[in-house]
């Protein structure tokens, strides 16, 4: 022990010289803008880097359970086709049209992302040179997994479902009545669906989806199923509890999802006066 405090007192020069480093460079970047931003920037693509490298010596080890995990989703795309096939003629009247004019989806790769705080973010492998823009939606096979928050030129960050600050409209598919679902920091399988009137019948087993009433999801894309229901705090609503149908423990491909039309809505939501739910 008096060894390493010799030696460290041998070093006093060269370690206070990093410490007020360290803090005159904090200094600049906190009270600079263009400073910040370019640190701000720089890290990330850094940081995005080296997390695109952790993740492929782990995806390497876990090539064999994508792989039949993308061979069952490719039976099932395989399968829609085939029910799909006699109806093509419904596409004729153009009564999928409105969906395929208003969202573009690509697929990227998740890189990192944290599960233990309350509000989480996650970092996929796909930047502004792919395409991807701030408030795209984040969804997988399983459902729904973020938005997009900030993007750099071959990265982006999200924001998880598992962050307090996201609330994603919602509706319970066999009711059609629509709420928000939120994430209350507790267990990362579960969420909270708010503003469901009490007078609503929801039981356990009931499915959750997307309601489409925002700018960022169409309708229909699963977020998970009712565990519990039970009357809240506020006498008019109810306190419904959501599994969520993501695993995010098991993260790794992801899909994009962008409305081609949401500088328009945002345009209107601005002259209305209106805040648009994500």
């Amino acid at each position: 022990m008096l060894r390493i405090l010799e030696f460290l007192y041998r070093l006093r020069a060269l370690l206070l010289f990093v410490f007020l480093e360290i803090i005159a460079i904090w200094m600049v970047v906190r009270n600079n803008s263009p400073q910040g931003a370019a640190f701000f920037n720089s890290s990330m693509a850094l940081t995005g880097s080296l997390l695109k490298t952790q993740a492929d010596i782990v995806g390497f080890f876990n090539l064999a359970e994508e792989n039949q995990d993308l061979a069952s989703q490719n039976a099932e795309l395989l399968q829609q086709i085939t029910l799909l096939t006699p109806y093509d003629s419904l596409s004729e009247e153009g009564l999928d049209s409105a969906f395929r004019a208003s969202y573009t989806v690509q697929s990227a790769r998740v890189v990192g992302q944290t599960l233990r705080l309350t509000q989480n973010h996650l970092t996929i492998n796909k930047g502004s040179n792919q395409g991807v823009k701030e408030g795209m939606g984040i969804f997988n096979q399983e459902g729904i997994v973020g938005r997009v928050k900030s993007v750099s030129k071959n990265y982006a960050v999200g924001i998880s479902l598992l962050n307090t600050g996201l609330l994603v409209s919602s509706k319970i598919k066999s009711s059609d009545v629509f709420g928000s679902i939120n994430w209350d920091a507790n267990d990362p399988q579960f969420a909270k669906m708010l503003y469901i009137p009490r007078h609503v019948l929801a039981s356990p087993g009931d499915t959750v989806v997307t309601s489409g009433y925002n700018a960022i999801f169409p309708e229909g894309i699963l977020i998970g199923t009712i565990s519990e229901v039970a009357p809240a705090d506020d006498q008019n609503y109810l306190e419904i509890t959501v599994r969520l149908s993501t695993d995010f423990s098991k993260l790794n491909h992801v899909y994009l999802i962008e409305n081609t039309e949401l500088s328009e809505l945002d345009s209107l939501y601005q002259k209305a006066e209106i805040s648009d739910e994500y």
